[in-house]
Formats: structure tokens, C-alpha cells, sequence
């Protein structure tokens, strides 16, 4: 295959990290998405806001506030990805998915990521992303008992700023300073969150990862995801699409709804975010995103499968993403449920 160079590309500025209309007022408390339920005893909710959209893009359902500006947080990786390979990057099949990725640290995941660095000549000391643990938890223990330390190359994000560095590196673009808003690649980031999402970023924020974080409204996610699975083909959406959808389990990993997801609906596509964001579409444009707006992310299972069966999604996978059992001792006592 071959790819264009575009360090010639001029797209749109981007404002800096804090910017936008200033201060964001609190907003309105969404309705009850969740309620958390121990022994027959609802002590605790989880509100949010959730947009449905039908094949033809149009707004099927609309709970809370879906046209105020959120940070997606990670759903926001494939739009991410697609600039990277409008930045002229020779990604395809698995190295793709993984620069979409919030990957759970699996040897897999870590492996590719040493590899990407390499083929770019370049080393873990040129990641920006902070140094962490895997983001799965069996991953985490492991990771632990076998004596080994915090890493940036185990950072959930390392396969996105692997495959930014990569961008950087094709078009001669300063290492350094990948992560500013004002670098070459973080604007045509921005470009593809707007023409996807057909909406202007609201604000920019930093994410855990340090890259740019760029606000949009629930709405305009669920039309990004959506212009992604309807994207021409060989196009940087639909190819980013494609290999998600070809390697979920590079974009999370063994034991993540997004790969179930992904492995067991056929042409659906689905980016969790942390703050318990997530944005699915399915093939024939359907598509939902939602936020809980305390962030809890216990919740995010429960909603994500009530929601994709509202879209008419069927199958054993919604009972598997969306159980999230509560324990008393060693027993379950209760669950977090779906509210709406």
C-alpha cells in the first residue's frame, strides 16, 4: 500500500490546554442511568446522559443533556488514529488497532508497542505518556509478582503515542513536542474530530496520557463513530475502523467489553473512555454514546448493554458486558442495573 506524505497539510489551529469559553458551569444532574442494588436495597444511582442514533444518523433517543461539550477521553483514539494516518503513517492490521487502542497490558499488547518503536527507530524514552501498571487488573498482579515496576511502554496509551511518534517521525516533525497543541499532528487531530463529529471543538483539556483532549457532545461522538463504520473504503476512517474491528483485541484486550463487543456483533465498533464514556456503531450506522457523569465506571456495562439493546442488538454478549455483580463477603448480594 501506498501512502502520501502530507507534511504539507495545513488544518485548522487549535486552541491550548484550559481553553474554550472559560469557566464551564456545573452542569445539570443527568437522569438515573444506573442504580446500584445490594440486597434487595437500592443504595446508590449513577446519572448520566445518552444519545441513540438510527441508521439514517437521526437522534432516536435522547436521555439528559446530549448537545453539551464532554471530553470522550479514549473513545476519542480512533478519531486520533485516523490523523495519524492522514499524517502519511504506514499502520495497518494489528499495529492500527493498537494505536486506537486502551490496551490492557497483555504481553501481546507490549510486545507490538517495543515493536512499533523500533520500526521507527525509536526507544520507550521517546514516549510522553507517564509510566504506569496495565490497566487490567490480572494483568497488574502478574505484572507485579514478577517484580517488575511502573513502565511507559505498559501504559494503556502507549500504542496511540507509539503510532503518533511514528506520524512524527514520516513527515520530520519534532519528537519532543508531540503532545502540544500547536504540533503539525494535534491539528489534524483536530480536524478529524471536527469533520467527523460535525461539530467545532468546545475546549481543550490534557488527558491522563498528556496528549490534547478535545471536547465534543455526545452527539457528535455517536456521528464520529458512526462516519467511521460508514466511511468509503481505504479511506483513514474506514481503515481505522476495519482494523478495529479485524483486531479487538488489540484496541482492549482479553477480558474487555469492547473486544466482545466487537468479536460477537458483527461491523459493530466500540471505544470506551475513561469517566465511563463509551461510543459504539454498528454497521449500518446505528450508533450511541454515552457519559455517567460521576465517572463511575462500574456502571459503564449495564448501560452500554441496555443501550445496544434499545438499538436492537441481540445475543449473549449484552448479558456478558452488562453483568456487574455487588458482593457481600464471598457472596453476590446484588448487581449494578440499568435505570432506564
Amino acid at each position: 500500500m501506498t501512502t502520501r506524505r502530507t507534511s504539507a497539510v495545513q488544518p485548522p489551529e487549535v486552541p491550548g490546554p484550559g481553553s474554550g469559553p472559560g469557566l464551564v458551569p456545573a452542569p445539570v444532574p443527568g437522569p438515573v442511568l444506573a442504580e446500584v442494588v445490594r440486597s434487595g436495597f437500592v443504595e446508590g444511582r449513577h446519572r448520566g446522559s445518552l444519545v441513540l442514533l438510527a441508521a439514517d444518523g437521526s437522534v432516536e433517543l435522547a436521555l439528559g443533556d446530549v448537545a453539551a461539550p464532554v471530553f470522550p477521553r479514549s473513545s476519542n483514539k480512533p478519531l486520533q488514529a485516523a490523523a495519524v494516518l492522514r499524517a502519511g503513517a504506514e499502520l495497518a492490521g494489528k499495529r492500527l488497532a493498537l494505536a486506537a487502542a486502551s490496551h490492557s497490558g497483555e504481553d501481546f499488547h507490549l510486545d507490538l508497542v517495543q515493536k512499533m518503536l523500533s520500526e521507527s527507530g525509536l526507544t520507550a524514552d521517546d514516549l510522553l505518556n507517564p509510566a504506569d501498571l496495565p490497566l487490567d487488573p490480572v494483568e497488574a498482579e502478574a505484572y507485579l509478582a514478577a517484580g517488575r515496576v511502573r513502565d511507559r511502554v505498559t501504559m494503556n496509551c502507549s500504542g496511540k503515542h507509539a503510532a503518533m511518534l511514528a506520524a512524527c517521525v514520516r513527515n520530520d516533525w519534532p519528537l519532543a513536542t508531540y503532545l502540544e497543541p500547536s504540533h503539525p499532528l494535534q491539528r489534524l487531530v483536530a480536524d478529524v474530530v471536527e469533520e467527523t463529529s460535525g461539530e467545532r471543538v468546545a475546549a481543550v483539556g490534557t488527558d491522563g496520557c498528556g496528549a490534547p483532549l478535545m471536547a465534543i457532545s455526545l452527539t457528535g461522538l455517536a456521528r464520529a463513530f458512526r462516519h467511521f463504520v460508514l466511511a468509503e473504503p481505504g479511506t483513514a476512517e474506514r481503515r481505522v475502523a476495519d482494523a478495529m474491528r479485524a483486531h479487538p483485541e488489540y484496541v482492549a484486550g482479553t477480558r474487555r467489553a469492547d473486544t466482545w463487543l466487537m468479536r460477537e456483533v458483527p461491523g459493530a465498533l466500540s471505544k470506551m473512555g475513561a469517566e465511563a464514556v463509551q461510543a459504539v456503531a454498528l454497521a449500518d450506522g446505528r450508533a450511541l454514546a454515552f457519559k455517567v457523569d460521576d465517572g463511575g465506571m462500574r456502571a459503564l456495562g449495564p448501560v452500554l448493554a441496555r443501550a445496544l439493546g434499545l438499538l436492537g442488538v441481540e445475543g449473549p454478549v449484552l448479558k456478558r458486558i452488562g453483568r456487574a455483580p455487588l458482593l457481600g463477603g464471598a457472596a453476590e448480594v446484588g448487581e449494578v442495573r440499568a435505570a432506564f
